[in-house]
């Protein structure tokens, strides 16, 4: 496995604004459309956004390279970080139900990141988890559009849980931007 300081130059595909990840017509998070109505409607755009910026951070790699370590002892990885928002995704399903909690999707704490390993099956594993928990969420919270509504054990507010859902991706997404240029020198927004 390679060494994070084996790392190439920096370099980015953009061409019109070289600080961004892509063109500003080319980026997928960019619809031409105004502003969202309504909060829910801005909120659910922006928590799409950060996961598609997830998958734009990651897009291109191998199993190897998504596998890569960043300095140690962490044990972060952008394979690591898909696996770890599927396990955040199927534990804020926990937060909405009052009944049993669903199981870990990796078993032992940590297990998110320290299965993240240079393999095709655990690269696809990886991406259909985050999106099957990513649609059992928002199914899940589909039903309950009142962003004041109260729900599970800790009665938390769905807009509380909605922020947290962003502010998580975004956390995340600071930290894949920092991966992949370790990984080979891309940067960007």
């Amino acid at each position: 496995m390679g060494r994070m300081s084996d790392q190439g130059e920096r370099w980015t595909r953009a061409t019109v604004y070289p600080d961004m990840w892509a063109d500003p017509d080319e980026d997928p998070r960019n619809s031409g459309e105004s502003g969202s109505e309504g909060e829910l409607a801005t909120l659910q755009d922006f928590l799409t956004d950060y996961r598609l910026t997830l998958r734009m951070k990651c897009e291109g790699l191998d199993p190897e390279q998504l596998s890569r370590r960043s300095v140690p002892p962490s044990t972060m990885s952008l394979l690591g970080l898909v696996r770890h928002l599927a396990e955040v995704e199927r534990d804020w399903q926990n937060w909405i139900t009052e009944g049993d909690p669903l199981p870990k999707l990796y078993g032992k704490r940590d297990g998110d990141f320290d299965g993240a390993v240079a393999e095709q099956a655990a690269v696809d594993g990886a991406y259909a988890d985050l999106e099957r928990e990513q649609a059992a969420t928002d199914a899940a919270l589909a039903a309950h559009p009142d962003l004041g509504e109260r729900l599970g054990k800790d009665r938390i507010a769905v807009r509380e849980l909605m922020v947290h859902r962003i502010e998580e991706y975004a956390r995340h997404c600071g930290h894949a931007d920092l991966l992949r240029e370790c990984v080979d020198g891309r940067v960007g927004q």
